[in-house]
């Protein structure tokens, strides 16, 4: 064990992760990693991914935690995502053993200390009143990139003071395309380094019908006027504003909006949703900068396939003329390597993220990321890989 992770278990109490998500701060997240009184048995302390599931469970109302875990119908594709990475076998060469890694790689230019990046996750603010604030805080104590959903809740500038990480913006295109520039333009203007545009959308989940799911009226307010329709005030009642938010946005992206986009903005532009060679050779058609895999983790349109099974075709399309990420049913570092030896730059991951925030804010976030450096360390030095670039698809059997 190494003498990082050792004092990690030493420092960080299971306490933190009994905080209440409606009373836990980030400052109070951080007072209880060292705070003795606050430590409690290291049976409680979570070790994988998994562990952060029923933790989070347990500290939010049974409608969050299902809009967070839950997925499309049936949820075969949200299954699939998981069962995907369990079907690929990895099989280490002989005699190229190593004594240690570097995880370090870029992505779009910006250095990070591993290929496992934030991924854009909506409403994080009633998983954990800091919500993105503190996903963004974890994010660059990390050294890695925290990529914050225009639906997260807070607004840019908001999420931009947070902290001095790289953060890009996810967008959901707002209609009017003039508080859409708006907000591109303040994003640029506050720091994001990067746009990804989600095309991906339409969700329909069961669970969240049965359980009536909505954001609560203030927090969809902020949100709205957040995004940019100023208009609106404390006088509309909770239906207006889920009306006006159900016709604010454009679900019906085409080529021509890229190419507005790209007109608009120096920013790099990366398409979220992409599951084809088709669809990749389209983004870079359209001289964006990368591509996340993706089907949204299984919550819009059930029955697509599991981002890793298209990822080896999407990267022979795209034959290194822009960057891939992915993201998609990442619970162990070991599916970071599959996905990194299947011509991923970098994953992404939301759930985990998710689970891991309403558990413990913004530390649980940092340990979540934490498990997975680990994990994904053992499994480089176990398959002999020095460095990510030593990571290639000569590992795997499928």
């Amino acid at each position: 064990m190494n003498r990082r992770f050792f004092s990690q278990l030493l420092t960080l109490g299971a306490g933190l992760f009994a905080a209440r998500s409606t009373g836990a701060t980030d400052t109070n997240d951080r007072a209880e990693l060292t705070d003795p009184a606050h430590s409690a048995a290291p049976s409680n302390l979570p070790v994988t991914v998994s562990d952060f599931v029923a933790q989070a469970a347990a500290r939010l109302p049974r409608a969050s935690f299902e809009y967070v875990t839950t997925g499309s119908e049936d949820e075969v594709t949200l299954r699939d995502n998981v069962k995907a990475f369990r079907r690929i076998r990895v099989l280490p060469p002989l005699l190229h053993g190593v004594s240690t890694t570097d995880l370090s790689t870029t992505v779009l230019g910006q250095k990070i200390s591993m290929p496992v990046l934030l991924a854009p996750v909506a409403a994080l603010r009633m998983l954990h009143p800091q919500g993105v604030l503190a996903s963004a805080r974890a994010a660059a104590r990390a050294n890695t990139i925290c990529a914050a959903s225009s639906s997260a809740l807070n607004g840019v500038e908001e999420i931009a003071q947070a902290s001095d990480g790289p953060k890009w913006l996810q967008l959901y295109v707002p209609r009017r395309r003039d508080v859409a520039q708006r907000l591109v333009a303040r994003a640029e203007a506050a720091g994001f380094s990067a746009i990804v545009v989600t095309v991906d959308l339409g969700e329909r989940k069961d669970a969240d019908l049965r359980n009536r799911f909505t954001v609560p009226k203030d927090m969809l307010l902020k949100h709205l006027r957040d995004i940019g329709y100023t208009h609106l005030t404390d006088q509309s009642s909770h239906i207006e504003l889920i009306e006006f938010n159900a016709a604010a946005w454009d679900i019906s992206l085409n080529m021509d909006f890229f190419k507005w986009l790209r007109g608009m903005t120096t920013l790099p532009i990366l398409l979220k949703g992409v599951l084809s060679a088709d669809a990749a050779r389209q983004a870079v058609d359209l001289g964006l900068n990368g591509i996340v895999v993706s089907n949204h983790g299984g919550r819009r349109l059930d029955g697509m396939p599991a981002s890793i099974d298209v990822l080896s075709d999407v990267a022979q399309a795209v034959d290194g003329e822009i960057e891939i990420l992915m993201d998609g049913g990442i619970r162990r570092g070991g599916d970071v390597m599959k996905a990194l030896a299947l011509g991923a730059k970098a994953v992404m991951i939301g759930r985990p993220q998710a689970w891991a925030l309403a558990a413990g804010g913004e530390a649980g976030v940092i340990r979540v990321l934490d498990i997975l450096r680990d994990e994904l360390t053992n499994a480089m030095i176990a398959s002999g890989c020095s460095s990510v670039e030593s990571v290639n698809s000569s590992l795997l059997r499928t």
